[in-house]
């Protein structure tokens, strides 16, 4: 799966998130949380990181993968990995965009 930059902000009439400029064209590098295999969990949804690729399971996930590489690498945002899906979330900012 790759993503590549948004166009333009969908923020509605929050402003626009500044960490949008961060996003790259990325290819997912695994299918699955590896996380949450390594410990024996199942998760909920997947995140896709727009730095760098990575997958890791979504906050409403029991181990949130997801934000612990944020908060690891600084990566502000994740989008969700379900083919079609135009959700993206910033961790920064706590908020879709």
């Amino acid at each position: 799966m790759a993503l590549s930059a948004p166009t333009a902000a969908r923020n509605g009439d929050a402003p626009r998130c500044d960490h949008l400029d961060q996003v790259r064209q990325v290819r997912a590098q695994a299918t699955t949380c590896a996380g949450c295999l390594a410990c024996g969990d199942n998760w909920i949804a997947l995140r896709l990181c727009l730095s760098c690729g990575w997958v890791a399971c979504s906050d409403a996930s029991p181990n949130q993968h997801a934000k612990a590489h944020y908060q690891e690498t600084d990566h502000p945002i994740a989008a969700a990995c379900e083919p079609g899906s135009t959700w993206r979330w910033c961790y920064i900012h706590e908020r879709n965009v």
